[in-house]
C-alpha cells in the first residue's frame, strides 16, 4: 500500500513520504476544525437543523477534500467557506427574506456555473479581471462582518436606538469568555500552536460547564440523521430576479476566495511552476466547483479551498495524500456530533472574531497610494457590517470602483467585467 501510494501521489519526486503526508493531514484538520461547529451554528441562525448540518459540513469537506487530492493532488483541504456561510444566512435568509431551501438552491446553482467556468477558458479571465484591490476589499470585508456577528453573537455589542450600536453587558459571562477565549486563540496562533482554534473553543466551553451557562450534551453518538437537509434545494425559488445578484455573489466569493487559496498556498509550498503558474489549476477549480454542488445537495453553503492548508504545509505536506488524510479526519468527525452541539455560541463567536482578525489583514496589501483603487476597497469593507449584507458592501465596491475610474478620467483600467458586475448590482439597487 505504502508503494502505491507514492507511486500515485509522486512522494518521492516531492521529497515527502506516507507519514510525513498523513501528520501534516492531522495537523491540517485541527487547524480547520473549528468549522464543524461554526458552520451549523451559522446555518442554524437561517433556521436549519443543527445536526443535520453539522452532518452535511463533514460530508461536503470530506468529498471535496477526496476529489482534491486524488484528482488534483494538492495538499489543500476544503471546507464549507467561512464568508460564505455568513452571506447565506445573514445576507440570503434573514437580510433579504429568502427560505434557507431558496438558499440551497442558489448555492447549488452558482456551484454549477462555477464547475462550467472551470472547464472553460473564461475561468482565468474572469479571475485575472476583477482588479487586486478589489479582491482584497472583499476578503477583509467579509471578515469585518463576520467580526460584527461574533460581536452580537457574543453580547458584546448590542442594538441601542440612538446609536444604532453600544456595549453589551458585560456583567454577564458571555462576553467576557468570548473575548478571553479569543486573546487565548490569538497568543496561541502566535506561538504556532496547531489547533489554537480548537483550544480556545474548547477552553470557553469548559468555563460554560463550570459555571452553568453550557449543558453537555455528550461525546460520541451514532450520527445525526441528514434528512432534514439533504436534497432540500429550492430550484424554483432560484428563477426569482431577486436572486440573480445572490447567484453572481455567491459565484464571485467561490471563484476568488478559491483562486487566491490556491495560489496564496501552492506559492507558500513551492509548487508553482517556473513562471510563477499553478500547474493543474483547471483540475484545483473543479475540484473545488464540484464539492461546491455535493455541499449543496448534502445541505450546506459553498465549499471552497481553506488557507488553513498552509499549517500542513509547515508540516512537509506536499501532495494530495494530505488532503485525502484531512477528508478521513471530516469522516471521523462525523460522530462527535454531541460535542459539537455542547459548544456555546459565545465559544464558536471566539473563534469567528479571530477568523475575522486573520481576514481583515488583506488591507494591509492594498494599494494605499491610488485612491481609484484603495478607496473602494474600504467602501466595500466597510458597506458590508455596516448594511449586514456581504452583497450589497460587494456592490458598493464595484459600484464605487467604476465611478471613481470614469471620474478620475482612468476608465481604461477598469475591466469590462467589473462594469458587467457593477451594472448588474446598480440594477439591483435602483429596481429591486
Amino acid at each position: 500500500m505504502q508503494a502505491i501510494l507514492e507511486r500515485y501521489f509522486g512522494l518521492n519526486a516531492h521529497g515527502t513520504n506516507v507519514r510525513t503526508e498523513m501528520l501534516a493531514g492531522v495537523t491540517t484538520f485541527l487547524s480547520m476544525a473549528y468549522i464543524t461547529v461554526v458552520n451549523p451554528a451559522i446555518l442554524s441562525d437561517a433556521g436549519m437543523d443543527f445536526g443535520a448540518v453539522f452532518v452535511a459540513t463533514c460530508i461536503a469537506a470530506a468529498v471535496g477534500s477526496v476529489i482534491m487530492g486524488v484528482w488534483a493532488n494538492y495538499p489543500i483541504a476544503q471546507a464549507p467557506g467561512m464568508g460564505q456561510n455568513a452571506f447565506f444566512t445573514y445576507g440570503v435568509v434573514l437580510g433579504l427574506g429568502h427560505t434557507w431551501e431558496a438558499a440551497l438552491g442558489a448555492v447549488l446553482v452558482s456551484g454549477v456555473i462555477f464547475v462550467v467556468l472551470s472547464v472553460l477558458p473564461v475561468r482565468e479571465w474572469l479571475i485575472n479581471a476583477i482588479p487586486k484591490n478589489l479582491k482584497l476589499g472583499i476578503s477583509a470585508g467579509i471578515g469585518l462582518f463576520l467580526g460584527f456577528i461574533a460581536m452580537k453573537n457574543a453580547g458584546i455589542v448590542v442594538d441601542n436606538p440612538a446609536t444604532l450600536v453600544s456595549f453589551g453587558d458585560f456583567s454577564e459571562t458571555a462576553p467576557l469568555i468570548c473575548l478571553g477565549a479569543f486573546a487565548l486563540i490569538a497568543a496561541l496562533s502566535a506561538r504556532g500552536i496547531t489547533g489554537a482554534v480548537i483550544i480556545g473553543m474548547l477552553v470557553a466551553t469548559l468555563l460554560g460547564l463550570l459555571l452553568g451557562d453550557a449543558e453537555y450534551k455528550g461525546l460520541i453518538s451514532t450520527p445525526p440523521s441528514l434528512e432534514p437537509v439533504l436534497f432540500k434545494f429550492d430550484l424554483m425559488a432560484v428563477l426569482d430576479v431577486s436572486m440573480v445578484t445572490v447567484i453572481v455573489t455567491m459565484l464571485l466569493v467561490d471563484v476568488f476566495d478559491t483562486a487566491g487559496t490556491l495560489v496564496g498556498v501552492a506559492n507558500r509550498a513551492g509548487l508553482t511552476d517556473d513562471e510563477g503558474k499553478l500547474p493543474r489549476l483547471g483540475k484545483a477549480l473543479l475540484s473545488d466547483s464540484t464539492a461546491t454542488v455535493v455541499g449543496a445537495v448534502a445541505g450546506t453553503s459553498s465549499t471552497t479551498s481553506y488557507i488553513e492548508s498552509a499549517a500542513g504545509l509547515e508540516s512537509g505536506g506536499r501532495t494530495g495524500l494530505v488532503a485525502v488524510t484531512v477528508a478521513g479526519m471530516f469522516l471521523l468527525c462525523i460522530f462527535l456530533a454531541p460535542l459539537a452541539q455542547t459548544i456555546p455560541a459565545y465559544a464558536t463567536a471566539a473563534a469567528l472574531l479571530f477568523v475575522a482578525c486573520i481576514m481583515a489583514q488583506s488591507l494591509a496589501d492594498l494599494d494605499w497610494e491610488d485612491l481609484t483603487e484603495s478607496a473602494p476597497a474600504i467602501v466595500c469593507a466597510l458597506g458590508m457590517p455596516l448594511s449586514f449584507s456581504i452583497a450589497d458592501g460587494i456592490g458598493m465596491g464595484f459600484i464605487t470602483y467604476v465611478a471613481i475610474k470614469l471620474m478620475s478620467g482612468k476608465a481604461a483600467e477598469c475591466p469590462v467585467a467589473v462594469y458587467v458586475v457593477a451594472a448588474i448590482f446598480l440594477g439591483k439597487f435602483l429596481l429591486l
